[in-house]
């Protein structure tokens, strides 16, 4: 079981566990060691300065990106908190919505939760803006930081550090001097943005923003880290080369493996994750025609159905794999928005499942049969996107340097008369 809730978790494309398998894992060891063979074909000096390079940037960078995202966000919560609101609530529940909205839940939820989380969704309505505001000042804080030190800072100290051991000093002073004033002007930009007391944070955006997941706010840091990376390289063909390298880890690191994951899925016709697959409860349920699922997928029965049956099966996955916020007595949380598509689609595919499953001989062998089958497909995604991040998109930048510049040498290190 273990192991099952392993494959699970990576298998997961909107948490966080895949990306540290193939980032920290496979991705950043392989690239290290693909630098210095490249690097070592014209020069083994050059060689030990990229491998060096490489080493502190992706590290410090995974630290950053997988840890520091996650603790700015906490720090901001915290204080949110102080200023007397609950950052749970979401703002989603404001939309035009008859069935989930933040005045139906206050209505429906009172008296059967604790009357703090009433006088919590009672504060944040009546202060929607100022909420709104802290809000964005955590998207926003949650983002600049670590793109600022991504994306400016860190290859400002390991350019400074690599100047040291390099013979000859490869940007020019004025160049220097233009960027550090770009990079500042930039920063200053940033803070004068985020305190700005006249700014205004309101459309949909916020919201939108404030529902971002760490998955997607790593995907905004990385962005504006590519762009970071790209004004603070040491000469264009550093630009060009870092452009190219940013561009396809943010195709192969968030995009590629959801592609991936649905083709495997209707190839395998296997949606369920393997944790169901192997539960007891619910292929007994199955087969004694014992599970119970919501009649249909609008929003109204979905919510009906997690209301009226805390306990079910369905609800108890819905939970377990974060598609359903519950308090501690089984009442749904009136302060999170539920995403009622996702959780059709979750029904949807268990009633997929279940006919299959009626029309095979043995209902338990087809659920270990596609628990292995779901099993075998993440790791083969895993696998797959892996090696394009650590192995294919390396050699294709290498590639693409090469015909751009005419050497093999990383273009921030190699000799003036290396770069052409």
């Amino acid at each position: 079981m273990l192991i099952t809730s392993i494959i699970s978790a990576i298998g997961n494309n909107n948490s966080i566990y895949p990306l540290i398998v193939r980032d920290c894992g496979i991705e950043v060891p392989t690239k290290i060691v693909l630098t210095y063979n490249q690097n070592k074909k014209e020069s083994k000096e050059v060689a030990k300065l990229a491998a060096r390079e490489r080493t502190l940037d992706e590290y410090a960078v995974s630290a950053v990106w997988l840890g520091g995202i996650p603790l700015v966000g906490k720090i901001a919560d915290y204080f949110i908190r102080k200023k007397g609101f609950n950052p749970d609530v979401n703002l989603k529940l404001f939309k035009n919505s008859s069935v989930q909205n933040i005045d139906e839940n206050i209505k429906n939820f009172k008296g059967k939760v604790p009357d703090k989380i009433i006088d919590e969704l009672i504060k944040v309505k009546n202060n929607k803006s100022v909420y709104e505001k802290l809000l964005a000042y955590k998207f926003i804080a949650s983002t600049a930081i670590p793109i600022l030190f991504m994306g400016v800072i860190l290859p400002k100290l390991i350019f400074a550090s690599s100047a040291k051991k390099i013979e000859q000093q490869r940007a020019k002073e004025a160049k220097n001097k233009k960027l550090n004033f770009a990079a500042k002007e930039n920063i200053q930009k940033s803070i004068d943005f985020m305190t700005d007391k006249k700014i205004s944070f309101k459309g949909n955006w916020v919201t939108t923003a404030a529902n971002f997941s760490t998955v997607d706010k790593m995907f905004v840091t990385d962005g504006g880290y590519a762009v970071g990376r790209v004004a603070t390289a040491r000469n264009k063909y550093e630009a060009i080369d870092v452009g190219f390298k940013m561009a396809g880890m943010m195709f192969l690191n968030f995009i590629a493996p959801k592609y991936i994951a649905k083709f495997l899925d209707s190839v395998f016709n296997v949606s369920l994750d393997p944790l169901m697959l192997a539960d007891k409860s619910f292929v007994e349920a199955v087969k004694n025609n014992k599970l119970k699922l919501p009649e249909s997928g609008s929003e109204k029965e979905i919510l009906k159905f997690i209301d009226n049956n805390p306990n079910s099966i369905f609800v108890k996955f819905a939970r377990k794999f974060n598609k359903v916020k519950l308090l501690d007595n089984g009442i749904r949380d009136p302060r999170a928005y539920v995403d009622t598509q996702d959780l059709a689609k979750f029904s949807s595919d268990i009633k997929k499942f279940i006919k299959n499953a009626k029309s095979a001989k043995s209902i338990e062998n087809y659920a270990l049969k596609s628990k292995r089958i779901k099993s075998m497909s993440i790791l083969t995604n895993i696998a797959l996107s892996s090696a394009l991040l650590a192995y294919g998109l390396p050699k294709a930048q290498f590639a693409f340097r090469k015909l751009v510049t005419g050497s093999d040498l990383e273009p921030g290190l190699a000799p003036a008369k290396k770069v052409l």
